[in-house]
């Protein structure tokens, strides 16, 4: 693991001169990119970023750069009146000046109050200060934003019937820059460390990967524009792991790109975001942007919260356990004593499972299936770490072991939906005998201890081509199956073909447990069980139908409990023959 630490803004801090002049430069430039960001017709923003990096400088720099503020504010009130055509006069220059000093007072307000109730530079540590920000937020916007509508309204700039929109207009962009820009920036100012380790870099894949497989699923046909509207609930779960597996500074870059992606698609009129008119739409973008961080935000410093008094605990458990045994080994009269102490620590211990449990139980909401299985494995490998008896241990390594095939399984089944879906059917000679019998020699170790005997009938006096890739997909779904929910005295699997010049006809019974009669109608849907034991993705017959659709073809499955079951299949012949 390396580890670079950064210490931003130490000789900025030595110059109060120089303090001046950076937050101007940057007040203007944040000013020109929020202008960047406007809408076409009403020329209304949904982001102001300069609300949001004027309080992080304060809390960064501390209130004496508030000339700077103002200073960078006057210019960037300008730019918005020549962005929106208004002709200069006595009275705009007057507006221009009170809202410069509305915009300082917005600014001054929320470090005031940041530091009276909330006390330290980085308020997003903890869940109630995260909360407590969220309220300065909207109060230093309400002052700031009144004070500009009421002097754009005295200066005869708006109309009366125009108070109430300008208002909610700059309230909401300048409540989505703080929320955005400022915990960006105060992140990226802090004093941290960057650590680079394999389970980072993994995650880090994994998650690509994943994005990069919506991003895929838009150029489907069939599903892309449900995809689009889905969007926002797609990428919620994406930035709640941010939070929950990251630091501060990765989870604020990725709402913040999230963000700026969202505004530029639909200010280009693409996206989940464009409705009938652009203030609907910026209003829509705004709640989104507001709900993405704050969620996120909260649940990082939940978390944060978490994993301080975990190790808090830690320590205190390992002081306290040195004193026990020291005390034991100097005095015996005091056994009673330790045990009063190890009495309150296995309640104390108790108590933070409890904690522990009701605090995964939340998470494990919001996270992904594919962060269960290896939550497990971790657990796990833990509890083998501090346990002594080899038999226990051998327990838990099979029990890691069953947890890894799991998460390979559906892995692998997501893979296997993934590429039906992406990719093209392809032509090839098919082998039936040759291809069951590889299926049913990789499979060979999971049936255990079982002997189940394999009856296979194939008449084949045709040449028969299909997908060759898609076909064991089918088959090995539908064998590990018959292999998996088998639990007669004398198991067996009967596979017969019939092959024709027009399709293949397969039939594939077992004498497994079978499924009840309620679960038939739903067993090809995404993610269904109609069992828990044993109980896999919940994605391997939603890929065999979804995968004989591809292939143009019929599959039926009839199933009797405690009987077996039987899939009828029907796939139609590539071959030019």
């Amino acid at each position: 693991m390396n580890a670079i630490s950064l210490k931003p803004f130490a000789t900025l801090k030595k110059s109060n001169d120089l303090k001046i002049i950076v937050v101007s430069v940057l007040y203007y430039a944040s000013a020109q990119f929020g202008l960047w960001l406007s809408f076409g017709e009403t020329k209304t923003v949904p982001l102001w970023p300069p609300a949001g990096l004027a309080l992080a400088l304060l809390i960064i720099l501390k209130h004496r750069t508030w000339p700077a503020i103002t200073i960078g504010s006057l210019i960037a009130v300008a730019l918005i009146f020549l962005h929106l055509g208004i002709t200069f006069s006595f009275s705009v220059v007057m507006a221009m000046v009170v809202i410069a000093i509305g915009n300082t007072l917005e600014a001054l307000f929320g470090y005031f109050l940041i530091r009276k109730f909330i006390k330290v530079r980085n308020p997003f540590l903890k869940t109630t200060h995260v909360f407590i920000f969220l309220l300065v937020a909207l109060l230093m916007c309400t002052l700031g934003s009144g004070i500009s509508m009421l002097s754009m309204w005295f200066n005869h700039i708006i109309t009366s019937e125009a108070i109430l929109s300008t208002f909610s207009s700059l309230w909401l962009s300048n409540v989505a820059s703080v929320l955005i820009i400022t915990p960006f920036v105060i992140s990226w100012t802090a004093n941290f460390k960057i650590e680079f380790n394999w389970h980072r870099i993994v995650e880090g894949i994994i998650f690509i990967a994943a994005l990069a497989l919506i991003v895929m699923s838009l150029q489907i046909d069939t599903i892309s524009s449900t995809i689009e509207k889905s969007v926002p609930f797609l990428i919620m779960p994406f930035l709640l792991w941010l939070g929950f597996r990251f630091n501060l500074q990765t989870t604020m870059t990725g709402i913040l790109i999230a963000s700026l992606l969202a505004i530029y698609f639909t200010l280009h009129y693409e996206g989940p975001f464009v409705l009938d008119s652009e203030d609907n739409s910026r209003l829509i973008l705004q709640v989104f942007i507001g709900v993405i961080s704050i969620s996120t935000i909260i649940l990082y410093a939940t978390v944060n919260e978490r994993t301080v008094a975990q190790k808090a605990i830690e320590k205190f458990n390992e002081q306290l356990e040195t004193k026990v045994k020291e005390r034991t080994q100097e005095l015996h009269d005091e056994i009673q004593v330790r045990k009063k102490i190890e009495e309150k620590t296995r309640i104390s211990n108790s108590k933070l499972r409890k904690a522990n449990i009701e605090l995964d139980n939340f998470v494990y909401s919001v996270s992904h299936d594919l962060r269960a299985p290896i939550a497990s494995v971790l657990g796990l490998v833990n509890l083998a770490k501090k346990e002594e008896d080899i038999i226990m241990m051998k327990k838990y390594l099979a029990m890691v072991a069953e947890s890894a095939e799991r998460q390979d399984t559906f892995i692998k089944d997501i893979l296997d939906l993934s590429r039906n879906a992406r990719l093209e059917v392809d032509s090839e000679k098919i082998e039936f005998e040759e291809m069951i019998n590889e299926i049913f020699d990789q499979l060979k170790y999971s049936s255990g201890e079982k002997q189940i005997l394999k009856d296979i009938y194939i008449k084949q006096d045709v040449p028969f081509n299909s997908d060759k890739k898609r076909l064991k997909v089918i088959f090995n779904n539908l064998i590990s199956n018959a292999i998996r929910y088998s639990n007669h005295t004398d198991p067996y699997i009967k596979i017969d073909i019939a092959v024709n010049s027009v399709t293949a006809k397969i039939n594939i019974n077992d004498n497994g447990r079978g499924i009840p009669k309620g679960h038939l109608k739903n067993v090809f849907k995404m993610f269904y069980r109609a069992t828990d034991d044993n109980a896999g993705s919940g994605l391997g017959l939603y890929i065999v139908k979804e995968t004989v659709d591809k292939l143009r073809g019929n599959v039926a499955l009839n199933s009797v409990e405690k009987k077996g079951t039987t899939v009828n299949l029907e796939i139609p012949n590539l071959s030019d023959n």
